[in-house]
């Protein structure tokens, strides 16, 4: 297992030992949630959960399809029941839609449950990394960079009431999530 470097090799091993309740990463589409989250529950020896992929099996339907059929108010209350389950399942590692943290009831949720992890990224970044597969349905019909900055611009007052705040790079998703543990380290 490959550290970042400078990290103390022991550090994951030693916060994971400290950790009672799940890390729910929240952010825009395109920050890294669902890769850097799978790096960081490896990291920290626990089991790693993307909430997108949860719903659409309970579903059995695509997030899109979803939206389409019903909307994004039934999405988002369904949303919050499998984040909800997730989180009481689980002391390990969630990765949520963008817009989750958004909404009152599930942040409020995350917050008194978890540790929330705003993963940040710059809009050029985003608009590279979403720019690589059409299944997002915000940015189905539109400029990625002007949805993407709106969207940033709404959410930021949001996601700002996360615990901790790391910036993704376009660097190997590991060294975020390395900053991850060290910020929850220092936050602990």
């Amino acid at each position: 297992m490959s550290e970042h470097k400078g990290m103390d090799t022991g550090l994951a091993a030693r916060l994971a030992e400290r950790i009672t309740q799940p890390i729910v990463l929240v952010g825009l589409m395109g920050v890294g949630k669902s890769t850097v989250g799978r790096r960081l529950a490896e990291m920290l020896g626990r089991d790693f959960v993307d909430a997108d992929e949860a719903i659409e099996e309970a579903a059995q339907r695509s997030i899109s399809e979803i939206f389409e059929e019903h909307g994004e108010a039934y999405f988002r209350d369904g949303e919050r029941r499998v984040i909800g389950r997730l989180m009481e399942e689980s002391a390990g590692v969630i990765a949520t839609g963008g817009g989750a943290f958004v909404d009152p009831e599930t942040r409020k949720l995350i917050l008194e449950k978890a540790i929330a992890v705003w993963i940040h990224s710059d809009i050029d970044t985003l608009v590279e990394r979403t720019s690589r597969r059409n299944t997002r349905p915000l940015l189905k019909d539109g400029n990625h960079r002007e949805i993407l900055t709106r969207l940033f611009n709404e959410r930021e007052p949001f996601y700002s009431q996360a615990q901790i705040k790391v910036t993704s790079k376009d660097a190997p998703h590991a060294e975020t999530a390395c900053a991850i543990i060290e910020a929850i380290d220092q936050w602990l």
